[in-house]
């Protein structure tokens, strides 16, 4: 940008503080350092070379044959200005681009860009139109759970048990859903053709991560910005939600989110409950399993008694259909960080989210566990369903 006037450099840096501001990059740490890395080069300085992006931002050596980091991260920076200035950013006078073949931001008068749009565009469009519609699917069961209201179960009195009574007491409640990320993958064409779940994968920043470790894949798997909560968290979710309103005191006493908005300074400051799969545990993990007498086995469908070595494996996952299969549900109670109060109503599958979120909205089955005073808790089921079902569960053994 040799020679560029003054309000066009003004002009720049107000376009870079729209972007940011937009949230267009969404949560890729590698877009967003690219981007400030790019913003932040001196715009009368010589064009900067693919070596020193990939060096600086990247911490790659090209000298390594196949990396192609630098052109897929470029690539995707581009989509996103187009994205912008296609809809939240479409009456500006001014938009940011990055010349082909170059590696530095400039900035153009919007009439100088021809607007017509191409069909890759429409295209990638039409994909963020369903991404969108699966997050209304996700956000219009969420509604509807926090406007129903499940029968009356005695909540005075199971509020008043061991697990649920510290709950709410001193601080805010959050209840936690576990949730998952997803993303695409294009068949290294140039639009996502199918989402992806892969359990190692649970960010943008792993997404990034794991391309960086596997070039091979750049280009082919691409970033969403897009999570889904599993069923049989949002039912149990539905089942528990008076409960835990009636123990906090009251529904402005309560705030949902998901696991993948809990950050470790949230634990010091509220109490937690959390709801979902025992693999979307997220920050939970460690201080859930650190006390637990359980480990995870080879996968998150078994658990592991620490002492004796047993195994209990989940065969939810592999049935499909309205077949029998087996689950387990996990529910436990302890003093988290700071002396708040955690509750974890999780399961391997569905059926024993759903069963472990029944036991614990049912006075008897609580009064049954004989839980005293606010000693840490867990107890695990196995779970007996038909399909996405639960049919009945049978207590394995309980650590008090």
């Amino acid at each position: 940008m040799s020679g560029m006037n003054a309000p066009l450099s003004d002009a720049l840096q107000a376009q870079v503080v729209r972007i940011r501001e937009s949230g267009i990059l969404g949560r890729s740490h590698g877009l967003s350092r690219l981007f400030d890395y790019l913003a932040a080069a001196d715009p009368k300085g010589h064009g900067l070379r693919e070596s020193d992006v990939a060096q600086d931002v990247f911490g790659r050596d090209l000298t390594l044959s196949g990396d192609a980091s630098v052109r897929v991260y470029v690539h995707r920076l581009r989509r996103k200005l187009d994205d912008f200035y296609a809809g939240a950013g479409a009456d500006q006078a001014h938009r940011l681009v990055i010349p082909l073949g170059e590696y530095r931001l400039d900035v153009v008068e919007t009439t100088a860009v021809e607007t017509r749009a191409l069909p890759h565009a429409r295209k990638r469009w039409l994909w963020a139109i369903a991404a969108a519609l699966l997050m209304f699917v996700n956000l219009g069961g969420w509604w509807a759970v926090l406007r129903a209201t499940a029968p009356e179960r005695g909540l005075a009195d199971l509020a008043a048990t061991p697990i649920w009574s510290a709950i709410g007491r001193d601080r805010p409640v959050l209840l936690v859903v576990g949730d998952y990320y997803i993303f695409g993958d294009t068949d290294h064409g140039s639009e996502p053709r199918r989402m992806v779940r892969a359990f190692e994968i649970n960010s943008p920043a792993d997404l990034d991560a794991w391309l960086m470790d596997n070039p091979q894949f750049q280009g082919r798997y691409v970033d969403l910005d897009t999570y889904y909560t599993p069923i049989g968290a949002t039912l149990a979710l539905r089942e528990i939600m008076p409960l835990v309103r009636h123990a906090a005191g009251g529904p402005e006493r309560v705030r949902v989110i998901t696991a993948s908005h809990l950050t470790p300074d949230m634990l010091k400051t509220n109490d937690i409950v959390y709801i979902g799969y025992l693999s979307a545990l997220r920050v939970l993990q460690d201080p859930v399993f650190e006390r637990s007498r359980y480990a995870i086995g080879s996968t998150y469908d078994e658990l592991i008694e620490r002492k004796t070595g047993k195994s209990f494996v989940s065969g939810a996952g592999a049935v499909s259909g309205d077949r029998a299969n087996r689950d387990y549900g996990y529910l436990a109670a302890f003093e988290g960080p700071g002396g708040a109060h955690v509750v974890v109503l999780a399961g391997n599958r569905d059926i024993g989210v759903m069963q472990i979120a029944e036991i614990a909205a049912d006075r008897k089955a609580m009064a049954a566990l004989q839980v005293s005073g606010n000693t840490p808790f867990e107890v695990l089921y196995e779970v007996n369903g038909v399909g996405r079902t639960n049919v009945s569960a049978t207590r394995v053994d309980a650590n008090r």
